[in-house]
């Protein structure tokens, strides 16, 4: 069985290596030549925990090859972005690109998934429609058409790749099964077989139940600043219920899931939806929010100096994606000196000027903390008594303890802050 899978970014490369080591002869294929020449070299350009071991292995047994173009197989795997336009609307070009891509290799029997994330009605309405005009029938079955979201976490790809359950969304009943069957030959989880748009659906509730539920944790925590609790103890106790699990405040939510996928249902049904709308709104308030914490903080200080420790959006990765350590940072730099450091983003990922931890802390009167990246969690008191000017902390992603001659602020605790003298 020959797999071609379109577009080797955060989730499509992982896949490809995950199903050649499968036993799968796998043909990855992306239109940036750059990644193409480092992937036939072994290597990778995605940072992610086993990634370039697996890529490496199956790339020299020939199990996978790559290039910048499409090859005709049994199978067609799509995983490109799917970003969203400044109006937050979709922006579905890649995904219309690449379905056109393999028109010219399809033959009867084919099956083609889409793994990229998708509004509603996008497989009934836009991917089906491009193959029926070249000729194609997929209400006939000439072409199996579906849909299988990922369901991955950065960090943990390879892992979940294997473990988590799938959502196979056919075209037809018989394309379900067609895509599905190719998935229980390589996951341990369980493969659940359903309708095109109910995948769809189902993959955008994960997240936006993860965002709405964040938004409540952030509002929890500008609230328990007004009322002068800790809003980190409030959650700890409430979530001692064995029907609650509310999620941790922070510096705002990122990444191409969370902060993006909300917006797929909003676009479909934008009067029904006012939740989803209103938790948005919140969790994009929050970098604005930790910016007037740090400004009040620094209000009596003359030039302060700012040490920002994160740009990815989560701990462990080198994901700038959507992250609001990005926004937070651009805003403080309008007004103070931002020395940046994140030992996972390489200089050529960003446009920010990045330094080694002591650069960045070397006479700044603030350390914040805005990725929780685990060599963040174990930095102890002597690193910021050392280099700080003072050793205060504005904590966003709750990652250090309490330590002797430090001043920690956390997110869900700001009710005593009080200015740097």
């Amino acid at each position: 069985m020959n797999i071609c899978v379109v577009g080797l970014g955060y989730i499509g490369l992982p896949s490809a290596g995950f199903f050649a080591e499968k036993g799968f002869q796998v043909h990855g294929m992306d239109v940036n030549k750059k990644v193409v020449e480092t992937l036939k070299e072994g290597s990778v350009h995605i940072e992610e925990p086993g990634l370039p071991d697996l890529i490496n292995k199956v790339v020299k047994s020939g199990q996978l090859t790559v290039s910048d173009s499409v090859v005709p197989s049994d199978v067609f795997i799509i995983s490109v972005p799917t970003p969203i336009y400044e109006n937050q609307t979709a922006d579905l070009d890649y995904v219309k690109s690449a379905t056109e891509s393999v028109l010219p290799y399809l033959t009867k029997g084919n099956i083609v998934v889409i793994e990229s994330t998708i509004p509603p009605r996008t497989i009934d309405d836009i991917v089906v429609p491009i193959i029926k005009e070249y000729g194609f029938d997929p209400d006939a079955n000439e072409i199996y058409v579906a849909h299988c979201p990922e369901r991955v976490i950065p960090g943990n790809i390879l892992n979940e790749l294997e473990e988590n359950n799938r959502i196979v969304g056919g075209y037809t009943e018989e394309a379900s099964r067609k895509a599905a069957e190719i998935y229980r030959q390589a996951v341990s989880g369980d493969v659940f077989e359903t309708k095109a748009i109910t995948a769809e659906m189902a993959k955008l509730m994960e997240n936006t139940f993860r965002d709405v539920n964040i938004a409540l944790a952030n509002e929890l925590a500008k609230v328990s600043s007004k009322l002068e609790v800790n809003a980190h103890d409030v959650i700890s106790l409430a979530n001692m219920h064995p029907r609650v699990n509310i999620h941790q405040p922070g510096p705002g939510v990122g990444g191409h899931c969370l902060a993006v996928d909300p917006y797929f249902i909003i676009e479909k049904a934008q009067a029904e939806t006012p939740l989803i709308q209103t938790s948005r709104e919140i969790n994009e308030s929050m970098p604005s929010f930790v910016v007037e914490q740090v400004k009040k903080i620094l209000q009596y200080k003359d030039n302060p100096k700012i040490a920002a420790l994160g740009l990815a959006y989560k701990g462990n990765v080198d994901d700038l994606r959507e992250s609001p350590a990005i926004t937070i940072v651009e805003k403080l730099a309008e007004q103070f000196e931002v020395k940046c450091h994140d030992p996972f983003v390489k200089e050529d990922m960003t446009h920010l000027k990045l330094h080694s931890l002591e650069e960045a802390l070397d006479g700044s009167d603030i350390a914040l903390i805005l990725t929780d990246h685990n060599v963040f969690k174990d930095l102890g008191a002597g690193v910021f008594t050392t280099h700080l000017s003072q050793p205060y902390i504005l904590d966003t992603k709750n990652c250090l303890p309490a330590q002797e001659g430090l001043t920690i602020y956390r997110i869900g605790d700001l009710s005593k802050v009080n200015p740097i003298e």
